[in-house]
């Protein structure tokens, strides 16, 4: 089945959703394919249950104003920081209020770029009926995001362990994991959480902090994200880097260094976000929570040997080591925007855009704020060029085609 479509997108992430929104208010026909069952499965089904002594929901770590996808605003009637299964229904409600076109079980196996025809071909699977479907568009979005594929580095002797290990992704709480021994390899706010609940639900926990790590309460981060709209970076910096030192101190001692680069200047020129505390430093200073270096080696049996020359036996290795992007698995055009790592050639803020109509959204490792002004340039970019070259499809064509292409299904 060979199906034409102006504009294709891959991934009904926020980043797909939004760039659908974007072009559906130019009245330009688009379709989203989503491999899962659902729309933002990054957030419904890789999202873990955090206990605490006072019970609460899980949270966005940014306010809500830095969460907005365009066109449509999260209710006044939320808290600053939108509990997920909130932020949820309102995906959801974006996706009914602007009207996304979403086909779901279609994994993209092909895309690429047919220079006779001049148009993108993204070859699918439809998982559910087991059948191939090709799609042929003027313009291809990459909306997969940077955390596609879970990542778990290559640690000498991994494979001799005889506990047991697993990616963050995979994780859902602590609770059988009471009184054994668990390792957290990584200092991002996955790990840093996840190493807090396992604390929680009584597990004797230590965590892998390689690296220097700046580590901030999500009202601090608010605090410096509203003045990065008044001041320079600079001033910003030495403003965080205050009010952390005032409430944490120094954690040197307990293995946790802060980096010379200042957070937000860290986050412009190599993307790692700051870590938000949700509680694990505290527990860290009382000893609850142990920290080591990397990873020298695994022995056999559960023994991890460490690159100060300490060693410790563990039952679990809980991999808070991020994730990789699968880009290059399946579009084989991808040098005209990606590198060999599978993300964008140019930094930001030129980084959505490639040649022969491709381009990419949620790349930019800004957030939820990166993928609104993604999706607005693209949706922007898009209407600019079909203006240009040919007739805009009036409002009613537009709907017309989407009305024929969903009659195929």
């Amino acid at each position: 089945m060979e199906i034409e479509m102006p504009v294709v997108i891959v991934g009904a992430g926020p980043a797909g959703l939004a760039t659908s929104a974007c072009l559906n208010k130019f009245s330009i026909p688009n379709i989203v394919l989503e491999k899962d069952d659902c729309h933002s499965s990054l957030w419904r089904k890789r999202a873990y249950d955090r206990i605490e002594i006072n019970p609460t929901r899980i949270k966005l770590h940014l306010a809500k104003e830095f969460c907005n996808l365009p066109h449509m605003p999260l209710s006044s009637s939320l808290p600053k920081f939108v509990p997920r299964a909130d932020f949820l229904r309102y995906l959801d409600d974006y996706v009914i209020n602007l009207k996304i076109p979403i086909l779901y079980n279609r994994y993209v196996n092909d895309a690429s770029y047919d220079v006779n025809s001049e148009k993108w071909r993204v070859i699918v699977k439809d998982s559910t009926l087991n059948v191939d479907e090709i799609y042929v568009a003027d313009y291809l979005v990459v909306a997969t995001g940077e955390n596609c594929d879970a990542y778990i580095p290559m640690v000498n002797g991994l494979e001799n362990f005889e506990g047991e290990y697993l990616h963050c992704s995979k994780y859902k709480n602590g609770r059988s994991w009471y009184e054994k021994n668990v390792l957290v390899v990584g200092s991002g706010n996955s790990g840093m959480e996840i190493a807090y609940d396992l604390s929680n639900w009584g597990a004797n926990t230590s965590m892998v902090i390689r690296s220097p790590v700046h580590y901030f309460s999500k009202e601090m981060v608010y605090v410096g994200m509203s003045m990065l709209k008044y001041m320079s970076i600079h001033k910003v910096d030495k403003l965080m880097l205050a009010m952390s030192k005032m409430k944490y101190g120094d954690m040197s001692k307990y293995g946790v260094v802060r980096p010379k680069e200042g957070p937000f200047a860290m986050k412009v020129s190599g993307g790692r976000t700051p870590t938000i505390d949700v509680g694990c430093i505290k527990r860290i200073k009382k000893g609850k929570v142990k920290v080591y270096p990397a990873i020298a080696s695994i022995k056999k049996d559960k023994i991890v040997e460490f690159e100060d020359g300490k060693s410790g036996e563990f039952d679990v290795i809980v991999f808070a080591t991020g994730y990789k992007t699968n880009v290059k698995q399946w579009l084989k055009d991808y040098k005209e925007l990606f590198n060999e790592n599978g993300m964008p050639k140019s930094s930001y803020p030129n980084h959505w855009k490639g040649g022969n109509g491709i381009y990419c959204a949620g790349f930019s490792k800004n957030g939820l704020q990166g993928i609104a002004n993604d999706a607005r340039k693209i949706a922007d970019d898009i209407c600019s060029v079909t203006i240009n070259a040919r007739k805009l499809p009036t409002a009613a064509e537009a709907n017309a085609q989407i009305k024929s292409f969903d009659e195929r299904f």
